[in-house]
């Protein structure tokens, strides 16, 4: 019987995680309730378990006095002496109490504290794991939608989304796997509460730690995250290591890495950018993929800076309902007013070493597609080139003047998507047709010439 008690133990602490001496713990305990409420007594009590052969005794304390006033917390010196000749008055006399059986109410009494303690115990190692994760990265399975709060299982304990730390429009299917961010963890009379976010800035930062190993290695370091979650974040990246190009090793190779991030989060866009600890540069780099003419700090009134974009530039480096200057000024901490280029010259603002006609000779446009700016990756046709705020169709593209079907682009002829104009292979705009180069009617593609 005590053999197969003490296998028991054991086997509960392979199932359940908890050490066997805590069990041991739990069991003594149970057993000094079960024995006071059997025997209806007040007495000071101990029971010890052998946690090799599994025997049970219970041993009682009692005040050794000259006279006895209470027999059931004190014993006289005469008779303490006869079990020790050792004892003195004032001393604690211990015998053995334990009884032949504690009956069955004593037993269930166990059993319920027994029960007890192995579920604070679990709660406790729980949020021992988890109170260390907080600020980590975690993979759960999605179990149900409870008042549009996410409920997420983690194994051994059920973490929260709330409707606020969720992407907007995302929907998740029972037994979908998601990566979450461990925002708090508390720790509450019904168990730990975990609290996790799909929102939060710091899970961008943990899933490039997770597919970028020159993250994880310290080679490339995060500088900054700005996120706008399901719609689009920015990331500056540095490297000390002058051999190391920490974009090209956030992207990977055709863009498999950064990829991998895309898909989990849904499709939101990423924005990859070099970090640079001069302000002026990493505002440059921050409102990409606009094109900057310039930036002119305005230190009168502390981080705030003015930058100055061509004019056909000025709605793509604002952003769709001002995505892109609010995420280039969270990540570089700055005030950024943004002027179009006859706005800066109108408001005496501008300088001319800074004019378009020598903007190709200060910054090269080449240089922003080699850091990886690709603009039918990161910039999706539909939510930053609006026509009616950047393709002006008096200015570039009037469709009565250039484009006259009958006249020159008869579209069975010409623009076959299947034959001539595939737009995969021929007009990737981050790489050969940039709208404000390439097509002027002027310069070069005549329709005569060209059909």
């Amino acid at each position: 019987m005590n053999m197969e008690f003490i296998e028991a133990i054991h086997e509960l602490e392979k199932e359940r995680g908890v050490s066997a001496e805590i069990l041991f713990d739990a069991i003594e305990a149970a057993l000094i309730s079960a024995y006071k409420k059997n025997f209806s007594t007040l007495q000071n009590v101990k029971v010890t378990i052998d946690r090799q052969t599994g025997k049970i005794k219970v041993f009682a304390y009692k005040n050794i006095v000259e006279k006895v006033e209470d027999e059931k917390q004190e014993i006289s010196l005469s008779d303490a002496l006869k079990m020790n000749p050792n004892y003195t008055v004032e001393d604690m006399a211990e015998f053995e109490v334990t009884p032949g059986e504690f009956g069955r109410i004593a037993a269930q009494t166990a059993k319920q504290v027994v029960v007890q303690r192995i579920r604070e115990a679990e709660r406790g190692m729980i949020y021992d794991e988890f109170i260390n994760r907080e600020g980590d990265i975690v993979t759960g399975i999605v179990q149900r939608y409870e008042q549009r709060n996410l409920i997420i299982d983690l194994g051994k304990v059920e973490a929260v989304i709330p409707a606020n730390e969720q992407i907007p429009g995302e929907v998740h299917q029972p037994f979908d796997r998601v990566k979450a961010y461990v925002v708090e963890v508390r720790n509450h009379n019904k168990g730990p509460q975990i609290l996790l976010s799909r929102t939060h800035p710091g899970l961008i930062r943990r899933l490039f730690e997770l597919e970028v190993p020159e993250i994880h290695d310290g080679i490339v370091e995060i500088k900054g995250v700005a996120r706008e979650a399901g719609a689009r974040s920015k990331i500056a990246v540095y490297s000390g290591n002058p051999n190391v190009d920490p974009v090209g090793a956030c992207v990977g190779q055709k863009g498999n890495r950064v990829q991998v991030i895309v898909n989990e989060l849904r499709g939101e866009k990423m924005d990859i950018i070099p970090w640079s600890p001069d302000p002026v540069d990493l505002i440059f780099n921050a409102l990409s993929p606009a094109k900057v003419l310039g930036v002119y700090p305005k230190n009168e009134q502390g981080a705030a800076a003015l930058v100055v974009v061509p004019d056909y530039q000025l709605s793509l480096a604002i952003g769709r309902e001002g995505q892109n200057a609010r995420l280039a000024a969270k990540i570089t901490g700055w005030k950024i007013d943004i002027k179009s280029e006859s706005q800066a010259r109108t408001q005496n603002l501008y300088e001319e070493e800074f004019s378009s006609d020598n903007y190709e000779e200060g910054y090269d446009v080449d240089g922003y597609d080699d850091e990886g700016y690709d603009a039918g990756e990161s910039y999706d046709a539909e939510e930053s080139y609006d026509a009616e705020e950047s393709y002006d169709a008096e200015e570039s593209y009037d469709a009565e003047e250039s484009y006259d079907a009958g006249e020159s682009y008869d579209a069975e002829e010409s623009y076959d998507a299947e034959e001539s104009y595939d737009a995969e292979e021929s007009y990737d705009a981050g790489e050969s047709y940039d709208a404000g180069e390439s097509y002027d009617a002027e310069e070069g593609y005549d329709a005569e010439e060209v059909h």
